[in-house]
């Protein structure tokens, strides 16, 4: 199966350099380009994208504007958004979290790093294992409070509604944990992990993981350590 990328960046010698690396791919394929945010939700529609890579700076309709319209839109409920910046920490980046979008990567990374990013994102994980990552949002939750500024009470309710297990894992999902190291620790299977994972998304109306986390740290459930 053939990975469909929107590429949305406001520098077309930029996007042309990530077209050529996607395109050299046997499983993914550029299907379009955007140069601000409204032709990106544009062309996700039309193309029926997979994954997004978005630049969060844009004129016009930026890239988290653009990444909310996306994750508000059932007809796009499918696309998953990959955030581009040249800034390891930025403000956009946990907006965009809560927006919708599936993690987050520097312009600077490594071929083969967006290449994966773009790979894990199309699987419905979210890329959040790094440590750098979880760190980032943590900073930035710790600085709004533990409700941030994006709070609905009503997901924070929604917690009482999982079980133990389910909170158990949230947990370790918050954590940056991968389903394989969450079972080691939980002492269950990787598909029983995959079970409550799945279970606490539906439950939480999140759309993959990284919603998890964010929800997990706004709720309280998961204190912010800031180093």
């Amino acid at each position: 199966m053939t990975i469909r990328v929107l590429l949305a960046d406001d520098q077309a010698l930029l996007r042309s350099a990530f077209r050529v690396l996607v395109d050299s791919e046997p499983d993914m394929e550029v299907v379009g380009e955007a140069s601000d945010g409204a032709e990106a939700v544009r062309l996700a529609r039309e193309e029926r994208a997979d994954v997004v890579l978005m630049d969060i700076r844009m004129p016009g309709t930026d890239g988290l504007a653009a990444t909310r319209m996306i994750s508000a839109d059932p007809e796009l409920a499918g696309v998953r958004v990959v955030i581009l910046t040249t800034f390891e920490v930025d403000d956009y980046v946990v907006q965009s979290l809560r927006a919708g979008a599936s993690g987050f990567l520097g312009k600077g990374s490594e071929p083969d790093e967006m290449l994966n990013a773009v790979r894990i994102a199309a699987e419905g994980e979210a890329l959040l294992s790094p440590a750098a990552t979880k760190g980032l949002i943590a900073r930035f939750l710790a600085q709004e409070g533990p409700s941030g500024g994006d709070h609905d009470p009503a997901r924070a309710e929604r917690l009482d509604s999982l079980t133990g297990r389910e909170r158990e894992v949230l947990v370790q999902v918050a954590g940056g944990h991968s389903n394989d190291e969450i079972a080691e620790r939980l002492e269950v299977s990787p598909l029983t992990v995959k079970t409550h994972v799945n279970r606490a998304m539906a439950k939480l109306g999140a759309r993959d993981r990284a919603q998890l986390v964010v929800i997990a740290y706004e709720s309280g459930l998961v204190r912010p350590r800031v180093e």
